[in-house]
């Protein structure tokens, strides 16, 4: 599984870091990155934050290597927790003041505030949870969340097919593709969760389990 998330998060990672060599280098402005030249700290956040969110997010769904070192996983949990609220919170800010692009829909706007708020709070409902030593509840708040936060890399699929047969795709085409990115992801979460029971957190009593971090639990 962490080697799949980490294949699905290339595309949006190496698009961050040509992002970044373009705002660093020297770049021409023109209409489509002008915005990011503006105002350049949002869109800096939100790339420094959701790369190592999307890469090392999904060594949190390797189960071996969490169970035999539940420190290392607690330690990048709380680093993740970090990440994971700078990306939503920077891609929020970004939506809401930089200018919509041409190709852009405004229902594509409202879908972006929808997702970026529900990351948020999923983040903040399963550090809440983990605090209370609500193992399952963590999990789960945790996997949507992520599932949420690799949505770009989801909605490069979503695209591909469009872009292949008709060209690049904008107005409600491109937020009906963006959104099945988002409701993609979430529906396997929602699946995966529901697959196979878990034990209730009351049951949960030992050391180990006191233990047990940040993004993905038992």
């Amino acid at each position: 599984m962490p080697v799949g998330l980490i294949m699905l998060s290339v595309v949006p990672v190496m698009a961050g870091a040509a992002r970044v060599t373009q705002l660093t280098g020297g770049a021409t402005v023109t209409p489509e990155n002008a915005r990011f030249f503006a105002s350049p700290v949002p869109v800096l956040v939100h790339i420094f934050s959701v790369t190592p969110y999307s890469l090392l997010g999904a060594l949190q769904f390797a189960r071996g290597f969490r169970r035999r070192r539940p420190g290392w996983h607690r330690l990048a949990g709380r680093l993740l927790v970090l990440c994971g609220l700078g990306a939503a919170l920077s891609g929020l800010w970004m939506t809401a003041f930089y200018p919509r692009p041409p190709a852009d829909d405004v229902l594509l706007t409202g879908f972006r505030f929808v997702f970026g708020a529900a990351m948020v709070a999923c983040i903040v409902l399963g550090f809440t949870a983990v605090r209370r030593r609500d193992i399952a509840g963590h999990r789960a708040w945790m996997a949507r969340a992520y599932a949420i936060g690799l949505g770009a890399g989801t909605q490069v699929l979503t695209h591909l097919p469009w872009m292949l047969l008709v060209g690049q795709p904008s107005g409600l085409p491109r937020a009906m593709m963006m959104l099945a990115g988002w409701v993609i992801n979430l529906a396997v979460v929602e699946w995966a969760l529901r697959r196979r029971p878990t034990r209730s957190t009351r049951t949960l009593g030992g050391p180990a389990d006191a233990r047990v971090g940040v993004l993905a639990g038992r």
